[in-house]
């Protein structure tokens, strides 16, 4: 069977869905069940789209490695063996089943993908056949309807959207629904848009093989599809995000001269919010000649906005190009062909004078506030996912920055966050330490320089006392003008805050 085929879908049959639900669930077809049955190397493989080692591990006739055949490795199965471990008879009359040959043997219309929630439920990803994760060989369809299932990209975003209850969500892009399928858990309603309507309709398989919810499912791009008075608390997207020079694949390219997708769909996210909700997007944008990438993205935060904006990576031209013609297969094309295509992105990065793209997360948070915060910043070190709490906690410490002069901060009281690690960096024997860096072993992972006085002052943070009573004690032992450190500190207990070293103790 040719992984370039794009079966008609199931029709989404709740009672069908559930059905077939209970079936997987108790053969194990589960993220720890794949685990456990193939073990770490051949489900790492299988993460990258390699299959010989899954192949190799279900040569058996259980009933899970039997589903591994058919919905994961997409092998023509006998189907008295399928019809021992599923409903087959409303698997095939509902679609998610096809016959194959003299019916003898059954195919799987979709693949079908276990993946492990947050809190450890057990969820199915729908995607199109062989295009579950993607990976170094390319998709397995280069139709443009295409629909994928959860790449690092899709894991990311779920990852960093802060998770708190809300009454209303939007998914911008929904592809497969794994976004929506997240935000179903938190939020009371969730709409999720998407140009392709078989992204839509494989959202829904997704919704009712999982068990969530239904969610508003409504065609067009971006926020098209909204009524012109609609607001939500949270909205999310993986959008179609890569800068190519043509739309030729539905779920990356979105169609629009470079940036310009991104930069939209950012704008046009603050009207869109209600007070205190967040926006969260992964993204692509443009490092251009002559101009500083990150006044690029602050001119993109729409007003009455706070924003943190994250570059994970940035990519020279050529990389970036060889990532996404890989990624659709063309490396595997006639050469000639996949030459032409290559000299096509670089001549568009060049008339626009990109030298570079760089790729990360961007949050906003509507406060409505006429000094919003704008932080724009590189990190491209390990972090500790989710972040979620991370995000959140970062726009309530940006709060409570702005709601404090000076002299307020030297009133309040803090504590220094769990798991911050202090090391001293100097030559062997010295008897002081060169400089002092504080490190962070959660969230972010963060390390920054701080002096004597910073290093001093963050250890004894313990919510008890005041900025201000901690900074007379340090300047007593250290025979300092108490007023002189009061007024040179808090630009450092600033900095503190702000990347989440120290916390307000309230």
């Amino acid at each position: 069977m040719s992984n370039a085929t794009l079966f008609p879908l199931p029709s989404v049959d709740r009672d069908v869905a559930g059905r077939l639900r209970d079936a997987l669930l108790g053969a194990s077809f589960t993220a720890d069940g794949l685990l456990d049955l193939l073990g770490a190397p051949a489900y790492a493989a299988l993460a990258r789209s390699e299959t010989v080692p899954a192949l190799r591990a279900t040569r058996g006739d259980t009933p899970l490695e039997t589903l591994v055949r058919l919905f994961l490795l997409q092998q023509p199965v006998p189907l008295a063996r399928v019809a021992d471990v599923l409903p087959v008879e409303p698997c095939l009359e509902s679609g998610w089943l096809v016959p194959v040959g003299d019916g003898d043997e059954v195919a799987a219309a979709v693949d079908v993908r276990p993946y492990g929630g947050a809190d450890g439920e057990d969820w199915f990803i729908v995607s199109d056949l062989g295009c579950a994760v993607g990976g170094a060989g390319g998709i397995g369809s280069r139709n443009e309807e295409v629909v994928l299932g959860v790449g690092g990209a899709s894991t990311t975003l779920a990852g960093i959207t802060v998770r708190t209850p809300v009454g209303s969500a939007l998914d911008l892009g929904t592809g497969s629904g794994i976004q929506a399928l997240h935000a179903a858990q938190h939020a009371t309603r969730v709409t999720a848009t998407d140009l392709n309507p078989r992204a839509l309709h494989i959202a829904a398989l997704t919704l009712a093989l999982s068990g969530a919810p239904e969610a508003d499912l409504r065609q067009g791009s971006l926020f098209e599809p909204l009524r012109d008075d609609e607001t939500f608390d949270l909205i999310v997207s993986n959008p179609p995000f890569v800068i190519s020079p043509g739309a030729r694949l539905t779920y990356r390219d979105g169609g629009m001269g470079g940036d310009d997708l991104c930069r939209s769909l950012v704008q046009g996210a603050g009207e869109r919010l209600n007070v205190g909700g967040f926006a969260q997007f992964l993204a692509n944008w443009q490092h251009v000649e002559g101009e500083d990438w990150q006044d690029r993205l602050r001119s993109w935060v729409p007003r009455g906005c706070d924003a943190w904006i994250v570059q994970r990576e940035a990519q020279d031209v050529t990389q970036y190009a060889e990532l996404w013609l890989r990624d659709a297969g063309d490396h595997r094309a006639d050469p000639a062909e996949y030459q032409a295509r290559y000299d096509a992105w670089l001549e568009e990065f060049e008339a626009r004078k990109v030298k570079a793209v760089g790729f990360g997360w961007i949050t906003l948070r509507r406060t409505d506030s006429d000094e919003p915060s704008i932080t724009v910043e590189e990190w491209p070190h390990p972090v500790e996912q989710p972040l979620g709490d991370t995000i959140r906690a970062h726009f309530r410490r940006l709060d409570h920055l702005r709601e404090h002069d000076d002299a307020a901060l030297l009133a309040a009281s803090y504590r220094l966050v769990a798991e911050v690690v202090q090391e001293q960096v100097g030559l062997p024997g010295a008897e002081d330490p060169e400089h002092v860096v504080l490190r962070q072993n959660r969230g972010m992972r963060r390390a920054t320089k701080v002096d004597t006085v910073g290093a001093g002052f963050a250890g004894v943070c313990d919510g008890t006392l005041s900025a201000g009573r901690i900074l007379d004690a340090i300047a007593q032992l250290m025979g300092e003008d108490p007023v002189l450190l009061r007024d040179r500190t808090p630009a450092q207990i600033r900095l503190l805050v702000e990347q989440g070293f120290l916390e307000p103790a309230e």
